[in-house]
């Protein structure tokens, strides 16, 4: 009798130890356990819901066990508290730090890089599709006229705003979060020491811009670009017009022109500098910061006129008068004859 109540007790005494392993195996693995499979973004909506969250987590197979993480998500009550934004999930993540990241709502931003860009509906398209608000909201936004008012910008230059670059942005901004982010950098890029160096240009920094716009046009080339920044900077001085076949471009709204014609010149446009004098009302795309600076730093020289040089390498020939530049331009048209030749030969 006494040694089956021996035997009865180490039986109760195994079946509570086991059942303390397995109460302390499942909280391991509902809490602690490594259960995101890989590195990975999780992008929860405005308005999103948790079925919405684990319809995410499953679509995009980003969990081992998907049952822990519920689990564990009720006992947190994350269902009820589900936060909007852009999270970045690391290999190994336990539900614990899964959970206590997206309760609380400490998203990654995006990172939005955009170069030359002609119009503000190409840059609404860019970027549309890099954060949750679409395309529509944003052109809304720019042309916001509270927003134009308050910081004395109007529809032609609003675009001055937009400096390419890369910035970091919150996947969840609204389109006026956005626009104000965008004002806020152009703010910071126009520090003193640039303010400056634009009055002593006896331009504005929205002018620079515009003609920024023109020489991100004209080249690629940044070591050219103050050369030719300062050829239209002395056109200006002098009272010639720009004649900057990008604008002519810009104005009939083909950007895709590799041969200005006569036709091309003569579109009625305020952004076509082959008819008016002065800079464009806007920029003509959005220029990048080695752009922007070749104005700003634009060295002194007399060169009035510049035309693509012959030898096909991207650069210009530079001119200081009308008889030379002829000179470049049939130096250059007499060598593309000799491609065209060349490859009608091969062909």
């Amino acid at each position: 009798m006494a040694k089956n109540k021996k035997v009865g007790f180490i039986i109760a005494i195994s079946a509570f130890v086991v059942a303390i392993c397995l109460a302390i195996f499942g909280r391991y693995e509902t809490v602690l356990a490594s259960n995101v499979k890989d590195d990975s973004e999780l992008f929860i909506p405005t308005g999103a819901t948790y079925a919405n969250v684990l319809d995410s987590l499953s679509a995009h197979d980003v969990l081992h066990n998907i049952v822990t993480f519920q689990s564990y998500a009720r006992i947190k009550g994350y269902p009820n508290m589900v936060k909007r934004g852009h999270y970045r999930l690391r290999k190994g993540m336990s539900n614990r730090h899964l959970v206590a990241l997206l309760q609380s709502g400490q998203q990654v931003p995006v990172r939005l890089t955009f170069t030359r860009l002609r119009s503000l509906e190409h840059l609404a398209a860019r970027v549309g599709n890099l954060i949750e608000v679409d395309s529509t909201q944003l052109i809304h936004a720019f042309y916001d006229s509270s927003f134009l008012a308050t910081t004395g910008f109007n529809e032609d230059n609003v675009k001055c705003i937009f400096i390419a670059n890369t910035y970091d942005v919150w996947w969840t901004s609204t389109a006026s979060e956005f626009v104000n982010k965008m004002y806020h950098e152009y703010r910071v890029f126009w520090n003193d020491q640039r303010k400056q160096q634009a009055q002593q240009l006896g331009l504005t920094p929205e002018e620079v811009i515009v003609l920024a716009s023109i020489v991100e046009e004209e080249t690629n080339k940044n070591d050219e670009k103050p050369m030719i920044a300062r050829v239209y900077l002395n056109r200006l001085n002098k009272g010639m017009r720009l004649q900057a076949d990008p604008t002519a471009r810009y104005a009939v709204g083909n950007f895709q022109l590799r041969r200005i014609l006569n036709t091309h010149l003569k579109a009625v446009s305020p952004y076509n500098t082959y008819l008016n004098l002065g800079l464009p009302p806007g920029p003509i795309c959005t220029p990048s910061t080695p752009s922007i600076e070749s104005v700003l730093n634009a060295p002194n020289h007399d060169y009035m006129y510049f035309c693509a040089k012959y030898d096909f390498s991207g650069y210009h020939s530079f001119a200081r008068n009308y008889s030379e530049h002829l000179a470049n331009a049939r130096l250059y048209r007499q060598a593309l004859g000799r491609r065209l030749k060349e490859q009608q030969k091969q062909s």
